[in-house]
């Protein structure tokens, strides 16, 4: 199953870099209270540690995105960035499920967990290698 649909990895990568940059990076970066709203979060009255953080976390998605989108443009990297990508993926899952279980968080956030795993299944399937070189 590693890197079944290989091929293809540099448009899988195009398209979900496309998709969280405009969908989370960027509104998370911007208007990240705007952003929690719509997600269902509650916002106390007090945002500005809010803010912060989620410019962050917004700037750290950012980072993972250029990443994408240099081993889309320039070939290089593209199996350090599926890399990248399962270590995103497997600790935000394992945040979604933590926020699950504890029940901390919107529903929608723990529907996230979905997402996230199948993330990690579409990662495998269009890793660009027959191994893993972690």
């Amino acid at each position: 199953m590693l890197g079944l649909y290989a091929d293809h990895g540099t448009t899988y990568l195009t398209v979900l870099m496309t998709v969280t940059t405009l969908s989370f990076a960027l509104p998370i970066l911007v208007a990240p209270l705007t952003w929690a709203r719509l997600m269902l979060w509650r916002v106390p009255a007090e945002t500005d540690l809010a803010v912060y953080f989620g410019r962050c976390l917004g700037a750290f998605i950012l980072i993972v995105e250029l990443l994408m989108l240099r081993a889309v443009t320039t070939g290089t990297g593209l199996t350090h960035v599926f890399d990248v990508l399962f270590c995103v993926f497997l600790l935000m899952l394992a945040v979604h499920v933590y926020g699950a279980l504890r029940r901390i968080q919107p529903v929608t956030e723990t529907l996230e967990i979905g997402l996230w795993a199948f993330l990690l299944v579409c990662n495998t399937v269009f890793y660009p290698a027959t191994a893993l070189v972690l």
